[in-house]
């Protein structure tokens, strides 16, 4: 009897820390989410290899997924998805932007300062509403430099609203733009294309006609971009430092 009382108290006590265990959950689109293939494909999301530097004492939900806007991830239902599963002491990392500015897909494009901001600050209002944390995060930055050497910036009025949402409504944040910035300017114009994907004819089975991406990661791009994220989210002070390698 009290070996049964035993286990019982095991089993019990182990479901009780799974309950227990936080989730982070990412929302974003294709420079955060999980790539098929990653033996194969050069191509990584940030959150795809962000396990690595977290610990096992939190749980990770990689929902992000290519060409999805703060708009068409809501009507698509994955929102709900995230919402359903939200209970206190989860985080929410929200970063959106590149595919808000599609102004030729209505499925996808928002007007940065009405329906982007609106969307954004629902996000952070549902999250907090079941007891989780969100994270704003702005957009990386696409590799774009110009003839001079000069990076120049494609996200326009995007990461400026994302700024004021956060500074509007107190929420946790993190300045990807600046951060990723500052790297691709510190690797330069011809080094830089080695956190992007870049491939010359038949120099890669996965791609072999080649390959010029600016905008998406290598796995060392993703696994740099994934640094400095969890080096600002710790720096943040909001709990989620606990579990960061």
């Amino acid at each position: 009897m009290k070996k049964i009382l035993l286990i019982f108290t095991i089993v019990a006590s182990t479901l009780l820390l799974a309950q227990q265990k936080p989730t982070l959950f990412l929302i974003g689109d294709s420079t955060m989410a999980t790539k098929e293939n990653p033996d194969k494909n050069p191509e990584h999301g940030w959150g795809q290899v962000l396990p690595q530097f977290l610990t096992n004492g939190i749980e990770i939900q990689n929902h992000a997924v290519n060409g999805r806007s703060s708009k068409s991830f809501r009507t698509e239902g994955r929102w709900d998805q995230v919402e359903k599963q939200l209970k206190k002491g989860d985080f929410v990392i929200i970063q959106f932007g590149h595919n808000d500015q599609k102004i030729k897909d209505s499925t996808k494009f928002t007007n940065p300062y009405t329906q982007y901001r609106a969307n954004l600050e629902r996000y952070v209002n549902e999250a907090r509403a079941k007891g989780a944390t969100p994270v704003l995060m702005t957009s990386i930055v696409r590799r774009n430099f110009n003839e001079n050497g000069v990076l120049i910036d494609t996200h326009k009025e995007y990461p400026l609203v994302v700024r004021m949402v956060a500074n509007d409504l107190k929420v946790p944040f993190v300045d990807m733009q600046l951060l990723t910035e500052q790297i691709e300017i510190a690797y330069g114009p011809e080094n830089s294309k080695k956190l992007h994907l870049y491939y010359k004819e038949g120099e890669d089975p996965y791609y072999p006609k080649g390959k010029e991406d600016d905008t998406h990661l290598s796995k060392l791009g993703a696994e740099t971009v994934a640094k400095l994220a969890t080096k600002s989210l710790k720096a943040l002070k909001i709990g989620l430092e606990k579990y960061i390698k």
